[in-house]
């Protein structure tokens, strides 16, 4: 069932002009349907003390496959990676920054896959990325003009994901800047799920509204960022309280916005907090989806 919407209030100047270009591999834009065909990626969990590849910027190139699930719209160009073995397995999908479906995800989608979860990575924009600041707010602003758009996409996600027979049940999804924002309006707004992972996302402080989500609630933030303040942080964390929803909600203090997703870009400052927000990362996925 989906619930009433609500209007989306994503992700303003400030917040999203930190995000990453684009990283968009136009080979792996290739339309691919049927689940049948979806390469497996290797059960590989991460040690304690180590982040995935993917975010540290050595993963080999994406090694699952493009989809279209998303019938209201033909140009929708998602991403599957799925783990090796028969199952039953817990899936997550993933939101991407404001520049659209890039590598960076697609590798996160196979890093998570690789720690025994079915990953779904969301196209937002109609198979487009953007190259530049002005494209990507471009695309940002057009897909913000349709809110009801965004949730159907990401029920049309939930509802691909359930016809797969190794499917455990257990739905997440995770989003990292503008998609995080969308992330969290999904946790209200779309079809029941599990969980759901913010990083540095658009946030809300009205418990009223919090309240009706069905889930806890991960979040990391960077004391850095320009565009999220930790107080919004804060106030987000006091309004979950608030509502009754538990939460992980954290802000490493040195880092700034996009710390967790380009780890390569500072590793010698983002290499510590990084790690300890995939291992609460993990933690949480497990309490979740296991």
């Amino acid at each position: 069932m989906v619930r009433r919407l609500s209007p989306f209030v994503l992700s303003t100047v400030l917040l999203i002009a930190a995000c990453a270009p684009s990283d968009e591999d136009a080979a792996s834009r290739g339309a691919a349907d049927g689940a049948p065909a979806t390469p497996r990626i290797a059960l590989a969990p991460t040690a304690d003390d180590a982040l995935p590849a993917a975010v540290l910027g050595t993963a080999a190139p994406p090694a699952g496959t493009a989809i279209h699930y998303f019938a209201a719209d033909s140009a929708t160009t998602g991403y599957l990676a799925v783990p090796e073995g028969a199952g039953p397995f817990p899936a997550l999908i993933l939101v991407h920054e404001w520049d659209g479906l890039g590598n960076r995800v697609r590798q996160v989608a196979d890093a998570l896959a690789a720690e025994g979860y079915i990953a779904l990575a969301a196209d937002m924009y109609s198979g487009r990325t953007g190259s530049s600041a002005e494209e990507n707010m471009a695309l940002m602003n057009e897909v913000n003009q349709d809110p009801a758009a965004m949730v159907a996409n990401l029920n049309a996600a939930v509802a691909f994901l359930r016809e797969r027979p190794d499917l455990s049940g257990r739905i997440g999804a995770m989003g990292w800047c503008f998609g995080g924002g969308v992330a969290l309006s999904f946790g209200l707004d779309g079809e029941n799920h599990d969980a759901t992972a913010i990083f540095y996302g658009r946030l809300i402080d009205d418990p009223a509204r919090l309240a009706t989500l069905s889930h806890e609630i991960y979040g990391t933030f960077a004391g850095l960022d320009q565009g999220i303040s930790r107080e919004q942080v804060d106030g987000f964390a006091r309004a979950l309280r608030g509502a009754g929803i538990p939460n992980d909600i954290h802000v490493y203090d040195d880092v700034q916005h996009g710390f967790w997703l380009w780890v390569d870009r500072d590793p010698d400052t983002r290499t510590a907090p990084a790690l300890d927000a995939w291992q609460r990362l993990k933690a949480y996925l497990a309490r979740t989806l296991r």
